[in-house]
């Protein structure tokens, strides 16, 4: 887990390296200088000099003594901490990325091109450096599996109705965001938002799957002109019935029924017919 360094204002710490050197310039300066002085203000200036640290913003420095774990340094500025530790970099901004179009197989068995974009960053310097061996690698290669495994979930396109499908990109998205969030906490990273950016079928079923939506909107538009048509046709035939205009027997109604049905379902303009005789000539 991650945890403050110890630190101190590097302006200080380089006032005393300053300090340092005018007295060690003076004691040489001397005629007959004390070694042991001379010695450890040496020490002291090797001590002081190896503990200096910049922090840039949005960056951290992960300090570490002799392979052990002292802590990290956030603030950004001038600093001087632990001597003779090493002081990793890590970045804390905000990063992006953007999987390949992977080629994978939705609920159907029907093979897919799907790709996501992950927005995330580093929330636990500690995990981040320690807890994996890289973890912006880390953060792509789970990025990646956890795009296939959303995508074996659901099925390209919702069958029935109320079905989630990969279409639905808010509820989708959703669902990515928290599986990633899980895979990526192991490494202190947070991620902020996951969106799918590529869905396709895949060239060799592209065409296939094409003329199947667009045979399934002819059907669901002919099924709403024909329920449409009937609910005219009703309604015709009742206003006849209740302003009296004609008074038509059960075969003459199916013969009207049958022609208005095929001027509104039609394709096509229909062509009027004038009948010059009798209604029943």
């Amino acid at each position: 887990m991650e945890r403050s360094a110890f630190r101190v204002s590097g302006f200080l710490a380089l006032a005393l390296v300053f300090a340092d050197v005018v007295a060690l310039w003076l004691l040489a300066k001397s005629g007959q200088p004390n070694p042991w002085l001379l010695l450890g203000l040496g020490l002291l200036f090797a001590v002081l000099v190896t503990g200096f640290a910049v922090v840039n913003p949005n960056q951290a420095r992960v300090v570490q003594f002799f392979g052990r774990y002292v802590g990290t340094i956030r603030t950004a500025g001038f600093h001087w901490t632990v001597p003779f530790s090493t002081r990793r970099r890590l970045s804390l901004r905000v990063s992006n990325f953007e999987s390949a179009r992977l080629k994978v197989s939705d609920a159907d068995g029907n093979p897919v091109e799907i790709a996501a974009v992950v927005v995330w960053r580093v929330i636990d310097s500690g995990k981040a450096i320690f807890a994996v061996d890289n973890h912006v690698q880390y953060v792509a290669v789970q990025a990646e599996a956890a795009v296939r495994h959303l995508a074996t979930c659901y099925p390209y396109d919702a069958h029935q109705p109320g079905q989630t499908s990969l279409r639905d990109g808010a509820q989708v998205s959703e669902e990515l965001t928290a599986e990633l969030r899980e895979r990526v906490a192991l490494a202190g990273v947070e991620v902020l938002e996951s969106r799918i950016t590529h869905l396709a079928y895949a060239p060799e079923i592209a065409q296939a799957m094409l003329a199947r939506q667009q045979a399934s909107a002819i059907v669901a538009a002919r099924f709403k002109i024909v329920e449409g048509a009937v609910g005219m046709v009703g309604e015709a035939l009742e206003r006849l019935r209740t302003q009296n205009v004609v008074d038509l027997d059960e075969e003459r109604k199916a013969q009207m029924v049958a022609n208005l049905l095929v001027v509104l379902c039609g394709d096509r303009a229909a062509q009027p017919v004038v009948n010059t005789g009798t209604l029943y000539g």
